[in-house]
């Protein structure tokens, strides 16, 4: 009979969200009497926390781990958020939204933007927006989930979180330690290595504790102490094509009838964040340090806010990039442990979501053998790379100049990957896609318009509807997508009726 290879001590070095989100993950996919879960964190140690903002995949995660979202919602002092709306990115006085769900609805042998690229030749002059619910929606101030029964329209509908990223991560906590996790207080003074496998074998705490496991989870932040520091796994730089490494966050009051979106403004050397919640609002300013002075950051941040500060500025240096490997021998890293991307398509969360399920789909045994290991690799780098393309595609494609800051984003190398992306849509119209792109077609579709980039062409199979059924179709979708975006309440409303944290607004 062959040996029992399970991994039986898994061990999480850092809380935050990053650790909190694994915790709760492993601990819902193995029975604690099989397997001890151990996160070791101090309250000494304050964590980044400026990732407030979600896409929609947050909801399946929430729900693998058996949470209610009205619970979950009223903990957090969450809202809803429908996209992102940006504002002066391709030029100063000019806005757009990039929406969750879908544009319109495909008919006949084409993807639905190709058709509305051909109505647009033929003369039509209604926007791309008119035909997304989720832009409707937002504009309007509305919201509510889609649900057994409704109209067909409502499946082009998705949506997100605006949460409180510390209050999640203690949300998390107390559902992972309902599942059996062990919590260590303590600070992390050495990570202890096999000598023969290179493997990490313990932790050891500044009080003296030892933590033994076979499987460690980075999750220390930007320092990386285990995978960065203790495995020596090099850093990638990526800053040639996302200059901007610092960002200040700061809090402010709450307005009682925002938005079910996030915004973001472009600034001088980088670009402000504005996320509501239920009982303040998040800002910051993400920025290039060698075109921006960290006080100068702190005056355009200050007076640009809807309403008082509710404290100072906080600072956060970073670089961004990732590491060349996100799991080496027996440590897997998660968050900014893993790799820094500015959130501002708001990916922090989601790719530490991600990680954990690749880790679940790819989980070792004790021998931690190195095709697991090659294929987690290989999907993360993957995925962290056309991150960046889109990312980039945002500096880039724009038309502000009169800054160093933006004549050099305008202007620099760009990814291969992302050029052949523009290039094809610039052509016809089409989006080319890469396998397990986080952000698909209508994403992309929306920014880049957003930030001008025009199609010459279009598919040529729309040519087979005739100009007046085409005129008909679309038509009719936005009756449909006007009449259902009108009937939804307003955000305020449907909170207060179903999830509005009255007692943590009293307590904040």
């Amino acid at each position: 009979m062959n040996a029992d290879t399970s991994i039986r001590s898994i061990v999480i070095a850092g809380g935050g969200s990053a650790g909190w989100m694994a915790a709760a993950a492993l601990a819902r996919a193995h029975n604690p009497e099989r397997c001890q879960i151990t996160l070791v964190e101090s309250d000494e140690i304050g964590i980044v926390g400026v990732g407030e903002a979600t896409i929609p995949p947050i909801q399946q995660f929430n729900q693998i781990l058996g949470i209610d979202e009205a619970t979950f919602v009223r903990e957090t002092g969450a809202t809803f958020k429908l996209g992102i709306e940006f504002v002066d990115w391709l030029r100063e006085g000019h806005r757009y939204f990039h929406p969750f769900g879908r544009f319109g609805d495909d008919f006949a042998m084409s993807p639905f933007h190709q058709h509305w690229l051909r109505a647009r030749q033929l003369g039509a002059p209604e926007p791309l927006s008119d035909y997304s619910l989720t832009t409707l929606a937002a504009m309007g101030g509305r919201f509510r989930p889609p649900r057994p029964g409704d109209p067909a329209v409502f499946t082009t509908l998705s949506y997100a979180y605006h949460f409180d990223a510390a209050r999640y991560a203690a949300f998390l906590r107390r559902h992972a330690e309902g599942m059996g996790v062990v919590r260590r207080e303590g600070k992390i003074a050495a990570v202890n290595l096999d000598a023969e496998s290179g493997r990490i074998t313990s932790l050891t705490l500044e009080d003296g504790g030892t933590i033994r496991g076979e499987l460690f989870i980075d999750c220390t932040g930007l320092r990386s102490l285990l995978l960065g520091d203790a495995l020596k796994v090099p850093f990638v730089d990526w800053s040639a094509h996302l200059p901007c490494n610092r960002a200040l966050a700061v809090p402010s009051g709450v307005r009682l009838d925002d938005v079910p979106y996030t915004r973001s403004t472009a600034r001088s050397a980088g670009w402000q964040w504005r996320i509501p919640l239920q009982h303040r609002t998040g800002n910051g300013l993400v920025y290039c340090g060698d075109h921006l002075s960290d006080d100068e950051a702190a005056d355009i941040l200050l007076s640009n806010l809807d309403g008082p500060a509710m404290a100072d500025p906080r600072l956060i240096r970073f670089t961004t990039g990732r590491r060349a490997k996100f799991w080496h021998k027996n440590c897997v890293a998660l968050g900014l442990a893993s790799g820094f991307l500015e959130p501002l398509e708001s990916t922090s969360i989601h790719l530490i979501q991600t990680g954990i399920i690749k880790l679940l789909s790819w989980f070792p045994d004790t021998s931690f053998g190195p095709l697991p290991e090659a294929e987690y690799n290989r999907i993360a780098i993957h995925e962290f790379e056309r991150v960046r393309d889109f990312l980039v595609l945002h500096y880039h494609a724009t038309e502000r100049t009169g800054t160093p800051f933006w004549d050099y984003c305008r202007t620099m190398p760009i990814p291969d990957s992302l050029a052949d992306k523009l290039a094809m849509f610039r052509a016809n119209g089409r989006l080319i896609e890469r396998g397990q792109d986080l952000f698909q077609e209508a994403s992309w579709l929306a920014v880049m318009l957003g930030q001008g980039i025009e199609p010459s062409g279009f598919d040529p199979l729309t040519n087979m509807v005739p100009p007046r059924e085409l005129e008909a179709i679309l038509r009719a979708m936005r009756k449909v997508m006007a009449e259902a975006a009108a009937g939804m309440p307003l955000q305020s409303a449907w909170i207060n009726q179903h999830c509005r944290a009255d007692q943590l607004i009293a307590g904040a």
